[in-house]
């Protein structure tokens, strides 16, 4: 598996449209389609979720980001940021995190939805069933960088990673010639969040009358986590905690999915006691 394209597409000037940026705002507007027909399908204003959509990408990608510099960079490449901070703003050279994303932007929305007297939920929903798609869209950015790897493989699908764009140990061509494969982790993760949407898109139409607002969004932060949990195993560029195979990602997929399950289920418990409430009743 190769690379097919310069990362850069064009230039003009001081100007170049990058490969990375181009897959990002598809990504991001694929989601957001998806994610208005949904508010509009559930009988929500559609138009109030493209209104918050400023509000909501420029906190998560500042969170993104941020989180990527101080929390997942190894503390050598942290320091580094600190010490040249324009290049903090450079992410179009890669290096940005969705949980930082995730934290930010659902502040914002959350502040957005309180100011403007919404439904907080309903648009959480709907956000988190358009955001497998999005996330599956903008992981092919990391192919064309040439990141997001795993440790070599020998796999038919293995990627070819150019010498500059390996970390160590992997830049060592005494060890790891060019020919070496790694395991395409971006190609993971965009086949978990693809598979990702359309089980939650369907859990959705199937439970349409059974489910309450949030539950998307449980979904989500059960599914995605949950895959996101196995994949950072093999990671190569993640700072793991000393003398052990974990990182901070771990502990925030773990409390993810655990605390995503026992509301979903407790949830769930609550709608069925209201039924066989009201059925004793009748």
């Amino acid at each position: 598996m190769y690379p097919p394209v310069d990362p850069v597409i064009f230039e003009w000037g001081p100007l170049s449209l990058r490969w990375y940026g181009l897959l990002m705002i598809t990504a991001i507007l694929v989601g957001a389609f998806v994610a208005s027909y949904q508010v509009k399908r559930w009988g929500g204003d559609s138009e109030k979720l493209w209104d918050m959509l400023t509000w909501i990408l420029i906190p998560g990608f500042i969170g993104a980001r941020l989180y990527y510099v101080l929390i997942q960079s190894p503390p050598e490449q942290a320091r580094d940021y600190l010490a040249n901070p324009v290049s903090i703003i450079k992410i179009w050279d890669g290096g940005i995190h969705i949980f930082g994303g995730f934290i930010f932007g659902a502040i914002a929305l959350w502040l957005y939805s309180k100011v403007n007297k919404l439904p907080a939920l309903l648009y959480l929903d709907a956000i988190a069933l358009a955001l497998p798609l999005s996330q599956a869209i903008g992981r092919w950015g990391n192919f064309i960088n040439q990141e997001l790897y795993g440790p070599p493989t020998n796999l038919p699908w293995g990627l070819r990673i150019d010498p500059q764009h390996r970390i160590p140990p992997y830049n060592d061509l005494e060890a790891y010639p060019e020919s070496t494969r790694f395991h395409p982790l971006f190609l993971y993760e965009s086949l978990w969040n693809f598979l990702g949407f359309f089980l939650i898109l369907w859990l959705s139409r199937r439970f349409s009358k059974r489910l309450k607002q949030g539950d998307i969004l449980l979904m989500y932060l059960i599914w995605y986590p949950g895959g996101r949990f196995f994949i950072e195993f093999v990671r190569t560029d993640s700072w793991f905690f000393p003398g052990t195979p974990f990182n901070l990602v771990h502990i925030l997929c773990f409390i993810a999915v655990v605390t995503s399950v026992v509301l979903l289920l407790r949830r769930d418990r609550a709608v069925v006691e209201i039924k066989d409430k009201k059925r004793g009743n009748n």
